[in-house]
């Protein structure tokens, strides 16, 4: 009954950024955390960050310092601005969301975007 769409992924080089962005939509929900996972060609999907509706915020390690999340309640938008990309942050990024609905009674269920491409090149 919602939906996640993410937009931002492309191309950049070394050292550049980019903002990433993952609307939730839907009828009568209630989003508790949102955040972005990526996976990298035979790596495990990963969290990247997390926000919580209280705005309390979660990173890896490996992105501390460079990204940051955050949230535009009114919009039920998410944002991961990345910042130093390297190489190694290329992945498929995923938006995910727990989130209550009236239809479920406000049951707390995992929703999932797409996925949008980022690309690092040397």
């Amino acid at each position: 009954q919602v939906q996640l769409v993410e937009s931002g992924g492309g191309l950049v080089q070394a050292g550049g950024s980019l903002t990433l962005s993952c609307k939730a939509s839907g009828s009568a929900f209630s989003v508790n955390v949102m955040g972005w996972y990526r996976q990298a060609p035979g790596k495990q999907r990963e969290l990247v960050a997390s926000i919580t509706r209280f705005r309390n915020t979660n990173y890896a390690d490996s992105v501390k310092g460079r990204f940051t999340i955050t949230r535009d309640s009114a919009k039920d938008t998410v944002y991961l601005q990345m910042n130093i990309l390297s190489p190694e942050d290329t992945a498929v990024y995923y938006c995910h969301a727990l989130i209550g609905t009236m239809a479920s009674m406000w049951h707390e269920s995992d929703y999932w975007g797409q996925g949008t491409q980022v690309t690092v090149s040397s």
